[in-house]
């Protein structure tokens, strides 16, 4: 945000200057922070800051809620306002990283088509309106034991929750709770009920495994996976020791993010994936397999071989597109090879209410249509958009003569309630979750909630006959027994808590569970089509549709934006007669719909890939009607067989990153795992001769390695590194006109030899050249070399020439054609980073470095009399990495990360030839095909 404008005569004036710059905080704090903190005492991560000081951010543990699991995260508040998100360290799920929706939740919190009132039908209500109607309710309902009485939400893991639904149950006993997750992965919960008569979570221990053979699942998908982000930080690390290198194998029914990054990858339609694992099984020696397949008869046999090998240190991953029976046999498979309890464990469920998330909602929809339901309440689920179109939840849903739904937003369902109440966000309130791995930790406020919105705690106990506790004292409460410390000394525990985000010991420890029976044969359709519907990499099942950062966001695989698509595999897509952005009719049990194709290598010839979340009718106005919807083919599983009728219509995709081929040059350099340590890539071979003179730098060199061997492609950094500079969003028909802003891009190149090799990511920021192209050529010298090695951009000098641009080969400079920064919307405005200038339109800009950031660490430093030292300054793209692909520092100390990084002898520097001498440089790719599957 941009301070006030102080005229350059003034300047000399230190009184003038000092009430300027208070007035300027006082009007920021009053205008743009008005709600203020939370009435409750909140500590901050660390430490507290003796005085709450524009450009001094205080930084809160708190936790993140999506699913139902909580993601641990530490919350920057700027004079009250949040306005970026970091991962936790201490916190199991995030161990200091975070994923694209985190990230996100910054604009989610500030989105103006937030809800900011009650409505009931067509007019705005009160709260206390709210509150005598459910009041009344409550006193009606109690009279029949709650009959009558449901509650609908997404997963639940908070024990909070757990306790107050306990205390609910005791004055409505009749009531019923459902469950309803669109992503929730039924399929786990039928598997360990055939295996062990009981729900369990599985956990992954992929630090530990050698040998990784996945099917069907995407574990290193950001928008699938409670654990995605320590699961890639442990793969990572996998890949970090290529002197002992592990293996993925990848079978991919639709194109996913782990299949990217296989070694070994293989594309099958869901029955033949099955069919896979249990001939696998059989060459094991587990029960008979199917009939044999000649083209994966090979794959079969090396993969076998391998696991054999590797008893305890392999590991078998089942998704959501195999049948029950089949995950129950990789199940078995993971006992009889000694990898349960090494590479793979069991834990008590972290949900409160385990099941079938259709089944429950399937059953709510009975009630309802069958007049059992008197009064629903949906709490922060969207089931009238998203579910599954032919179970008829909105036509159920008018037959309840009172609900009452509470969301961030009014969407369809808040639309279809005869209530729509304002739900607190998650910086907003008091709560608590588990992570993926069963850790217990708090949801602590960073601001008092801006519209009044309430928690769904407190919704809920507006039906209660006693006075509601707070969500602070009931939170404490239900954690009480839990706390380090107990009773003698439970505030310094408490506190501890609250200041280090998550309660340590508090995981459950792994179940002992005996290896499951041998399932039956599972009975497999085949039919010729197969869509198979995916959680978004970017708006994941529609949650965060109406957010422009996620939609603007690249998706990884497609670099599509402000769509989806239906995928189909080339092979599928020749034999259809389609190509790229030909509009389809696909047809499923009587409904259809009209999407556009893209054609995506990866995804199983036979399937179609439905990307689900878009379509919206209510998401606000950046969501609605982007794209297609496909919850109107979603039937009761993840797949369903599908016809498809090409039109003539046409549409036209706003496409990052169109030309998926290096064209002949080595931008990612590969080495093979074998002769690892003998092969170099180093900086000493780039040229040294220049004609530029050459720059001294006494004090700091600042300088970044970016690890492309452990970057999974997962875009965390371009969406982090937007929050950090409050990079703004130029919408679908400038993206399509290649006018993106971000600073940082993810380039992705796909196999060019159909080999079925890993994709290559590679993350592209600014390279701040020492022989920069870009400062010879600006008639302004807007852009100059820093005393640090700094290729800065000084907005008010730039005049528009945009020839920098032009003589920047690795084009990362971007132009503000346009006036995109919103400097109308107020909560825009409150959730920019105030340590950095919003630009104006014409002007250039890119990534520096996060300059803001050493400006901090510096005058720190300072105030100390000592250096910056290493470590002491992170990057927003090197904080947010889930996989620590990215490490900054300061070239003048020697033992920095960032030159041991540069010591590797992978270390190159893209584009060499050129001589620009940059910055930022990469480790080369390292490479471990099995050799015995060769050119398969």
């Amino acid at each position: 945000m941009t301070g006030p404008f102080i005229p350059i005569e003034d300047l000399d004036d230190p009184g003038r200057r000092r009430f300027l710059h208070l007035m300027a905080a006082s009007l920021a704090l009053a205008g743009s922070a008005c709600s203020g903190p939370p009435q409750e005492e909140i500590r901050p991560y660390v430490r507290m800051p003796e005085a709450v000081l524009p450009g001094q951010p205080t930084f809160y543990a708190s936790t993140l809620v999506r699913r139902g699991y909580g993601l641990g995260v530490l919350v920057e508040s700027n004079m009250g306002r949040p306005t970026k998100v970091e991962g936790n360290p201490a916190h199991p799920a995030s161990r200091g990283g975070t994923d694209v929706f985190a990230q996100a939740e910054v604009l989610q919190f500030w989105d103006p088509d937030r809800s900011q009132t009650p409505w009931h039908g067509g007019q705005i209500a009160t709260w206390e309106a709210v509150r005598s109607f459910l009041a009344d309710r409550g006193a009606a309902l109690r009279r029949n034991g709650g009959a009558g009485l449901r509650v609908l939400t997404g997963a639940m893991t908070s024990p909070t929750w757990a306790a107050q639904w306990q205390a609910l149950l005791r004055e409505f006993p009749a009531a019923r709770w459902h469950g309803w997750e669109p992503l929730h992965d039924d399929g786990a919960f039928l598997a360990a009920g055939l295996a062990w008569n009981r729900p369990v979570d599985t956990v992954l221990h992929l630090d530990k495994a050698r040998v990784v053979a996945s099917f069907g699942a995407d574990f290193l998908g950001q928008g699938g996976e409670p654990g995605a982000v320590a699961y890639a930080r442990d793969f990572a690390a996998l890949r970090r020791q290529p002197e002992r290198p592990s293996r993925l194998y990848a079978v991919d029914i639709a194109a996913s993010l782990t299949g990217a990054n296989a070694d070994q990858r293989i594309s099958l339609a869901p029955a033949e994936a099955d069919r896979l694992v249990w001939r696998l099984a059989a060459a094991l020696g587990v029960g008979t397999g199917f009939a044999p397949n000649a083209r994966t008869a090979r794959w079969e046999a090396t993969l076998a071989k391998e696991l054999d090998a590797h008893r305890g240190e392999g590991l078998l991953v089942a998704g959501p597109f195999l049948q029950p029976e089949t995950r129950v046999l990789v199940h078995l498979l993971n006992h009889r090879l000694g990898n349960a309890g090494r590479t793979v464990d069991y834990l008590p469920p972290a949900e409160l209410a385990p099941g079938s998330h259709g089944d429950s909602l399937a059953a709510l929809v009975k009630d309802m249509e069958a007049g059992r339901v008197d009064t629903l309440l949906i709490l922060g689920c969207n089931p009238v958009y998203a579910s599954p179109a032919g179970l008829g939840f909105a036509e159920a849903l008018g037959r309840v003569a009172h609900s009452i739904h509470a969301g961030l937003t009014r969407d369809e369902t808040g639309f279809a309630c005869a209530w729509h109440l304002p739900l607190a966000h998650d910086f907003e309130h008091w709560s608590d979750a588990r992570a993926y791995e069963g850790s217990i930790s708090v949801v602590q406020p960073v601001i008092r909630s801006l519209y009044g919105a309430r928690s769904a705690r407190e919704i809920l106990a507006m039906l209660g006959s006693g006075a509601p506790a707070s969500d602070y004292d009931a939170v404490r409460r239900s954690l009480a027994q839990l706390i380090p410390g107990g009773k003698a000394d439970f505030e310094a525990g408490w506190n501890r808590v609250l200041a280090e985000g998550v309660i340590a010991g508090s995981a459950p420890a792994p179940l002992r569970l005996p290896p499951p029976r041998l399932p039956p044969l599972p009975k497999l359709e085949e039919p010729a089509l197969t869509a198979v519907f995916l959680p978004d990499s970017s708006v994941g099942d529609g949650h965060y549709a109406n957010n422009a950062w996620l939609q603007e966001l690249p998706r990884p695989l497609t670099t599509l934006t402000w769509d989806n698509a239906a995928l189909l595999a080339p092979a599928t897509a020749r034999a259809l007669g389609l190509e790229n952005g030909q509009v389809v009719e696909l047809a499923a049990a009587g409904k259809a719909l009209r999407a556009p194709v893209w054609i995506q290598p990866g995804q199983a010839e036979g399937t179609v890939g439905i990307p689900l979340g878009y379509g919206r009718q209510a998401a606000g106005r950046v969501g609605n009607g982007v794209g297609y919807d496909g919850y109107r083919l979603l039937g009761t599983g993840p797949t369903a067989a599908v016809s498809l009728t090409a039109t003539s219509e046409r549409h036209a995709f706003a496409c990052r990153q169109p030309v998926a081929s290096q064209e002949g040059r080595e931008l990612v350099k590969l080495v093979a795992a074998a002769p690892y340590g003998q092969e170099r890539c180093s900086l000493e071979d780039a040229p040294k001769e220049s004609l530029y003179p050459g720059f001294s730098y006494p004090g700091y060199a600042w300088a970044m390695a970016i690890d492309l061997n452990a970057c999974i492609g997962c875009g965390a950094c371009t969406i982090a590194c937007q929050a950090e500079n409050n990079i703004p969003v130029v919408g679908r028909e400038e993206v399509a006109k290649g006018r993106e802003m971000h600073w940082i891009r993810v380039d992705r190149y796909l196999d060019e030899a159909g080999k079925g090799g890993p994709v290559l990511f590679q993350p592209v920021p600014c390279m701040h050249c020492e022989n920069a192209p870009c400062e010879a050529v600006c008639p302004v010298g807007a852009t100059m070399h820093d005393s640090e090695g700094l290729n800065v951009q000084v907005y008010n000098r730039c005049v528009g020439t945009r020839y920098c641009s032009n003589n920047c080969p690795y084009k990362v400079r971007r132009f503000n054609f346009l006036q995109y920064s919103n400097t109308d919307v107020e909560s825009l405005k409150a959730g920019m980073n105030p340590e950095v200038t919003v630009r104006r339109r014409g002007v250039m800009e890119k990534c520096n470095y996060c300059l803001q950031r050493i400006t901090r660490a510096r005058i720190a430093a300072e105030e100390r009399g000592r250096p910056i030292a290493d470590g002491e300054v992170v990057t927003a793209c090197e904080a947010v990495c889930p996989t620590r692909a990215i490490v900054f520092g300061d070239l003048n100390i020697p033992d920095s990360r960032v030159n041991r990084a540069r010591a590797s002898p992978l270390n190159y520097a893209l584009l060499a030839e050129l001589n620009t001498r940059p910055r930022t440089t990469y480790i080369a790719r390292v490479t471990n095909p099995d050799p015995d599957l060769a050119g398969s």
